[in-house]
């Protein structure tokens, strides 16, 4: 298989050193496709295999907002003055009353 590029490879070469540079052949190279592009391998930023690593500091879970009610440590006492001004709450028939006004 290498045979036939190497031949291949060979014709084309002796061709293009052959030929004259005509107005048709011009035409041809300036319309050509550019050559074949080259890639390469790019080094990954990881150090270690964690995947936290390649993550930027904060967010997720280890971020304050809207995780940190889960973090807190005591329940929320109201005050006497808070606690005074309450209303009484209501009875289970004044509940019901007010469920079936909503409902209807």
């Amino acid at each position: 298989m290498s045979k036939f590029f190497s031949n291949l490879k060979s014709k084309f070469s002796n061709s293009k050193k052959e030929a004259s540079p005509t107005k048709a052949s011009a035409q041809t190279e300036a319309t050509a496709p550019p050559a074949e592009p080259s890639y390469s391998i790019q080094p990954h930023p990881a150090k270690t295999n964690d995947p936290a690593d390649l993550q930027p500091p904060g967010g997720g879970l280890k971020s304050g907002g809207v995780m940190a009610a889960h973090h807190a440590r005591d329940p929320y006492i109201p005050s006497d003055q808070i606690k005074n001004n309450l209303p009484e709450p209501l009875s289970r028939e004044e509940l019901q009353a007010r469920a079936a006004e909503l409902n209807n």
